[in-house]
């Protein structure tokens, strides 16, 4: 064999050398993919198994964590409407876990009769729930970092006006123990709030100088009182 073909193959065996080497390493990597591959499949056929009981757990924890909250705002929300009505209603609500959320229905029950809180009562029942849930939602955020002021703009907009007194009332007394602000905006007569808000306010239109608000009454504070009434669902600021 000459030189020339000793170096000719000489050079054949140094390139299938580097290609066997660089396959090597491929197959290294491709197995080193495949147990990693394996690793991940294993750790999500575990997860899948594990499923179905964390979200059964999930589901039971939910229930019991706000459980007895909703059972104390159910005691609220039934004083208030009876407070106001005068009637022998209980609220209750419906709990059920959709796609890992609790979703909650109000209803009312008077002699095991259920009855729909938005057509009851020509939707005074649906104002006074309303008012409730919200000093309830607000008294329960973290003080520092929400304000403790609401807003109800008309929200007595179903209520006979005979029931306008104990509706203020009640949000009075609510929101004085909690140390709630509440701007309450009315078109019912003013006698209806006096003594019941700690100032009563008139906005009167004018061409002449533009609108003018004047107070037409003021109480000193701690004087709303609703005896046995309880908030015992919404004394704690912050609170999960």
């Amino acid at each position: 064999m000459s030189a020339s073909e000793r170096e000719s193959l000489g050079e054949m065996r140094r390139e299938l050398t580097r290609r066997l080497d660089r396959l090597s390493g491929v197959a290294e990597g491709r197995v080193r993919e495949h147990l990693d591959a394996r690793q991940a499949l294993g750790a999500a056929a575990d997860f899948l198994e594990l499923s179905p009981r964390v979200a059964a757990r999930l589901e039971e924890l939910t229930r019991e964590l706000f459980g007895e909250v909703l059972d104390e705002v159910e005691t609220d929300l039934t004083h208030a409407v009876r407070e106001i009505l005068g009637q022998d209603r209980k609220v209750v609500s419906r709990r059920e876990v959709k796609n890992n959320r609790l979703c909650i229905e109000f209803e009312m029950e008077q002699d095991g009769r259920t009855e729909d809180i938005l057509t009851g009562q020509g939707g005074s029942v649906c104002n006074i729930l309303s008012v409730g849930l919200r000093l309830i939602a607000l008294s329960r955020l973290d003080p520092a970092a929400h304000r403790p002021f609401l807003v109800l703009d008309e929200q007595d907009c179903w209520l006979r006006p005979d029931l306008v007194p104990g509706f203020v009332r009640l949000i009075a007394a609510i929101a004085e123990r909690l140390d709630l602000q509440v701007l309450y905006i009315s078109h019912h007569p003013v006698d209806h709030f006096a003594g019941q808000a700690r100032r009563v306010f008139a906005l009167r239109p004018s061409r002449e100088g533009g609108p003018r608000l004047d107070i037409l009454s003021e109480r000193p504070a701690g004087e709303a009182e609703l005896p046995g009434f309880s908030v015992s669902a919404a004394t704690e600021p912050g609170g999960e």
